[in-house]
């Protein structure tokens, strides 16, 4: 969840008490108590009126009385008493607070453990169904990185980072300054989505990729209208880079799930030919040579000769084991 998202979240369940606490007051002045422009306080009272319990019918929903002249709550679907879980919300709860201890970067993982030690203690029976967390584990547990406690730091304050990445399809390793947009889970992947200076677009950076990251004291400054969608490409066609031609056997053409391929041709055997960007010869000789006779490279040539001379080296090597 990105630092605009989550603020905007704490504001919207903080309305509904701060209103009925302040009955009757103008969008002018609720605006200014609440930090935020007239504009904004508007669309977050159309927001919160669409939200309440499930169901969601009359009688479930928030209620309110809104105008640019006086605000004022006339149900608060029970927002404003404390929360009660159900046997099935509190092991659902659970299970997912250790989830995301599970995954750099995503939250603070003192803050969740002890956000699951108190949902334990209360919820009590209700989280039977899920083994207990021991106070020496929620004291001891495995310690953020420095790199994924810099990130959120800099998400938090909004500040630039410098980072050192390892960059798998590149196969080298490169020092950038970014500012930070948000983190994001992706195929049980952690990443950082950021403005990357260096490439002048929006790239995601995946959390154990990342060797060092140092928050910087300038503030993140991503270009307006830089894309912050949840359209989110893992891998980018860099026209600049060569462009390698497989064959893939029918029984791998699952690898087109994890590498950046593009098809370009099918025979009657259920084999197929893609394309693939490469940054370095080395790297791309030892994928395909990983595959054995699975893929085939039939282009360019000088990653063919790179493959053969890597595949004739290999079987030398194990003649004169043989010997």
């Amino acid at each position: 969840m990105s630092a605009r998202l989550s603020v905007r979240l704490a504001r919207l369940l903080n309305m509904v008490p701060f209103f009925q606490a302040n009955p009757g007051l103008s969008a002018a002045e609720a605006a200014r108590e609440l930090g935020v422009s007239t504009t904004t306080l508007m669309t977050d009272l159309n927001q919160l009126w669409m939200c309440g319990l499930p169901g969601y019918g009359p009688g479930d929903l928030i209620d309110l009385s809104f105008s640019e002249e006086s605000i004022e709550v006339t149900f608060s679907a029970g927002i404003d008493r404390p929360l009660r879980l159900t046997s099935t919300e509190a092991t659902a709860l659970l299970v997912a607070l250790r989830s995301l201890t599970s995954m750099p970067g995503m939250v603070d993982p003192s803050a969740a453990q002890r956000a699951i030690a108190k949902i334990e203690d209360a919820a009590g029976a209700a989280a039977a169904n899920v083994p207990r967390s021991s106070g020496q584990d929620t004291a001891t547990s495995v310690p953020e990185s420095e790199a994924a406690a810099a990130i959120r730091s800099a998400l938090r304050n909004r500040h630039a980072l410098e980072l050192t990445y390892y960059s798998a399809s590149r196969d080298a390793v490169s020092e950038r300054v970014v500012d930070p947009i948000r983190t994001v889970l992706i195929d049980d992947h952690s990443y950082l989505q950021a403005w990357c200076r260096r490439a002048e677009g929006v790239r995601l950076f995946r959390f154990d990729r990342i060797d060092s990251a140092g928050e910087l004291p300038e503030p993140s400054c991503p270009p307006e209208g830089a894309p912050q969608d949840d359209s989110f490409e893992i891998f980018n066609d860099d026209p600049s880079l060569p462009q390698a031609l497989l064959e893939i056997q029918p029984s791998f053409v699952w690898v087109m799930d994890y590498y950046p391929m593009t098809q370009v041709g099918a025979a009657a055997d259920g084999s197929i030919t893609v394309t693939m960007r490469f940054a370095t010869l080395a790297w791309m000789t030892r994928l395909t040579l990983g595959f054995g006779t699975g893929i085939a490279v039939l282009g360019p040539p000088e990653l063919q000769r790179s493959v053969n001379e890597r595949a004739r080296t290999a079987l030398a090597a194990y003649a004169e084991l043989g010997e």
